[in-house]
């Protein structure tokens, strides 16, 4: 590989023109010989500069609406060519081609096209062509080329040119073109993916995945592990999107915990009053509404305080500062809320340690995406779980049926169930959670572990009975075996709800009745591993 290459000649097409002019005017402060194509052309002669239109290189004029002015071997033999080769130097020689040391390209805005709903044939005209051609052409050449794809990385060109005498230096063109084949490969993603939802191909033989870098994290879920923080461009409002007011960087459980607060909070919508959730290592540990936003963190809060100790904290309403002032009280990580008010900031900009975060609103929890999951030699690839339940879905499966507080705890428990690792048990009574049973390997165990959390919680408050008592239970699957019912039972919950669907369903059904309880199916599951 050559050491240092001159920068002599660049080839400037940008879409996003945000820098343009301050690049090619230190350029050609710099001796190097612009060349061009319409817009891009058009703003760099606005300014003032020289610039050689890319059509007069080629001997061809732009054709076609723009689709074809850069697929030409005067463009593409002037990146490819090796300098050190004297066959292409003969060639370029032999043909009058000048070599490019120097592609400055961004594409077509085809993710933002997508994102602001353009139709079909507004998407296909956003595709780029020639823009990834060159790039790829430019990024195999980095012996010799320098390729720059963002707008973050002009003012390092140009600083690597004065550290070199007008130069590149091999490391700074090799990062370059990882960028560049980095670029392009998302690109192609978003419109693989774009396209296979187009024609309704919800398995397409091969699926792209790409992210931006947001941020480098210290370590991953432990010390000894990597990690970063990558951006898919969804723009969902929740921890990738969010405003970080105060406190330090946010690490990989953090991050991790907060998106599985933020995501349950927001099934709750801010304008049916008061939300909070509680969250520990991704599962819920308080859950509750209340008539104002204070009331409903006190209730999430007695679900399981010792839990909520260093949690996560997901509001669907902006902090105010009554509840900025209680949060305050115990160490808490991270709380994150669509606003918060000024006194509140103030309050919570005492404890330099709390992390928050500001969203511009709540995530929509019935909108289509997708999850995925990295197993040994491959990927799990999954819809979202944006299955919702109303009361009309509902199936009364036992002789008695539930009373109308009882059906709204069942859907407020359902809702929280689905954000529970399982097996999945919460125990709801009066809009708050007051007990959570998650990620055990039998559903009676999990039913146990959320007693008993209640009644450790009823000494805690200087109760004389654990708020399980004339609570509902909801489970995320269906009941195999009716034990798990009556350990719920015996904690004091009076209605169950569940998905139904076990080959044990009337023996179930049937310790329901004798137990006196109100049970109803949903005919849906939440499985969350």
């Amino acid at each position: 590989m050559t050491d240092h290459a001159p920068i002599t000649r660049a080839l400037l097409s940008v879409s996003d023109k945000t820098g343009l002019i301050d690049l090619g005017r230190a350029l050609v402060e710099r001796g190097v010989e612009l060349l061009s194509t319409g817009g891009t052309a058009k703003a760099l002669r606005d300014a003032g500069l020289s610039v050689r239109d890319v059509s007069e290189v080629t001997g061809f004029p732009e054709m076609m609406d723009g689709r074809v002015k850069t697929l030409h071997p005067m463009v593409h033999g002037g990146l490819l060519a090796l300098r050190d080769n004297p066959e292409h130097q003969a060639a370029m020689q032999s043909h009058g081609i000048s070599p490019i040391d120097l592609l400055v390209v961004n594409l077509y805005p085809f993710e933002e096209t997508v994102a602001r709903g353009g139709d079909y044939d507004d998407c296909v005209e956003n595709i780029d062509i020639g823009g990834p051609a060159m790039i790829r052409a430019a990024a195999k050449n980095h012996a010799h080329v320098a390729v720059v794809v963002d707008v973050e990385d002009y003012d390092a060109l140009i600083g690597d040119m004065d550290q070199h005498g007008g130069a590149t230096c091999p490391k700074f063109r090799r990062k370059l073109a990882q960028r560049a084949y980095a670029r392009t490969a998302a690109y192609d993603a978003a419109v693989s993916t774009w396209l296979a939802g187009a024609i309704d191909d919800a398995t397409p033989r091969r699926r792209a995945f790409a992210g931006t870098l947001a941020q480098t994290l210290r370590y991953g879920e432990n010390p000894h592990q990597a990690a970063a923080f990558y951006t898919d461009g969804s723009n969902r409002p929740g921890v990738a999107t969010a405003r970080q007011v105060q406190g330090k960087e946010l690490s990989y459980n953090n991050i991790n915990d907060t998106d599985a607060a933020f995501e349950l909070v927001s099934e709750f919508a801010s304008g049916d009053g008061p939300a909070c959730a509680i969250i520990k290592h991704a599962n819920p540990c308080g859950v509750a509404r209340g008539a104002a936003l204070l009331d409903a963190y006190k209730h999430a809060f007695d679900c399981d305080r010792t839990s909520a100790f260093g949690g996560i904290i997901a509001l669907n309403q902006p902090l105010d500062a009554a509840t900025a002032e209680e949060i305050s009280q115990i160490f808490t990580e991270v709380v994150i809320a669509p606003g918060a008010t000024e006194d509140a900031m103030r309050i919570f900009s005492q404890k330099k340690n709390l992390r928050l975060l500001l969203t511009e609103g709540l995530a929509d929890p019935v909108t289509a995406g997708r999850t995925i999951k990295q197993v040994a030699g491959g990927y799990l690839v999954q819809d979202k779980d944006n299955g919702r339940i109303t009361i009309e879905d509902l199936k009364v499966v036992t002789k008695r049926a539930p009373s109308d507080r009882e059906l709204a705890d069942m859907l407020f428990a359902w809702k929280v169930a689905k954000h529970v690792k399982s097996n999945a048990i919460v125990y709801v009574k009066d809009g708050a959670t007051v007990g959570v049973g998650a990620g055990q390997m039998s559903r009676v165990d999990s039913c146990r572990i959320a007693a008993r959390k209640s009644i450790d919680m009823a000494e805690t408050l200087g109760l004389s009975a654990p708020l399980t008592q004339g609570s509902v239970v909801a489970s995320d699957a269906f009941f195999p075996f009716a034990d798990g019912l009556l350990t719920a039972a015996e904690a004091g919950a009076t209605a169950v709800i569940q998905p139904g669907g076990s080959m044990r369903d009337d023996e179930v059904i049937a310790a329901a009745d004798a137990a006196g309880l109100a049970m109803v199916f949903t005919g849906m599951r939440h499985f969350r591993h």
